[in-house]
């Protein structure tokens, strides 16, 4: 494209993937910002982000366990319906068998707070954390990388 001096062109385009403006119930900040847990499966962080493809946004929602910072769990959807993060969290708890404490937080959207994901959560004794109102930073997987 350089040698043919031709220059990428984007819509400049902001997309929400919180939506915490629901009458769905929010868990306590558990976490605490403690993002270096000293063993395996004792707190995992979740969020969702977007991917701009040429046929519209492409949503992908991740779980890492904050000890190996490695992603255990992933899903990709055109849509943020709860089914995602669900989708995202049994692969997690596919690839790790969850212990007693697991702490699993994430911010306040109304995918995590829905009844779907928390009772996911509930079926396999994982204990759900939410981040601070207004804090964002709470649950951005590059605070954690950086932690």
């Amino acid at each position: 494209m350089r040698e043919a001096g031709l220059n990428p062109v984007w819509k400049k385009k902001f997309v929400s993937t919180t939506d915490s403006k629901h009458d769905l119930p929010v868990a306590e900040n558990l976490l605490n910002r403690q993002f270096n847990p000293p063993k395996l499966n004792q707190a995992w962080a979740s969020d969702i982000t977007y991917i701009r493809t040429k046929t519209g946004w492409l949503y992908l929602a991740s779980v890492m366990d904050l000890y190996s910072r490695k992603i255990i769990g992933w899903a990709m959807s055109p849509t943020m319906l709860a089914a995602l993060v669900c989708q995202a969290l049994q692969m997690a708890i596919g690839q790790r068998q969850t212990t007693v404490g697991l702490i699993l937080h994430s911010d306040r959207g109304s995918q995590y707070a829905s009844n779907e994901y928390q009772a996911l959560l509930k079926q396999n004794g994982i204990i759900c954390s939410m981040s601070r109102k207004g804090n964002c930073w709470d649950t951005q997987f590059n605070m954690v990388w950086n932690a």
